[in-house]
């Protein structure tokens, strides 16, 4: 389904019109791993900072692995959605 670019588009206006609509809110999404992302970053600092100095860790190694988890899943999704790009 090739269809040639209307008359009132120039072709880098076509492409992107096309490529947004093969796969539509991709910048969206990378935002949101990023956001997400940075999120898990903070609370693991937040959570190791509180491991070191001591105070209630027994429940935060386990918080601080579910932070570096949704760390390592933000970048992996991040990176097949770069993937997919190419």
């Amino acid at each position: 389904m090739n269809n040639p670019p209307k008359k009132n588009l120039n072709s880098e206006q076509y492409k992107y019109l096309k490529a947004e609509a093969e796969k539509p809110y991709k910048g969206l999404r990378k935002f949101i791993y990023f956001g997400f992302g940075a999120s898990g970053a903070i609370g693991a600092f937040i959570f190791f900072v509180q491991i070191i100095a001591g105070k209630n860790i027994s429940n935060n190694i386990p918080n601080l692995l579910i932070q570096i988890s949704v760390i390592a899943l933000m970048i992996f999704l991040f990176k097949l959605e770069n993937r997919k790009e190419k």
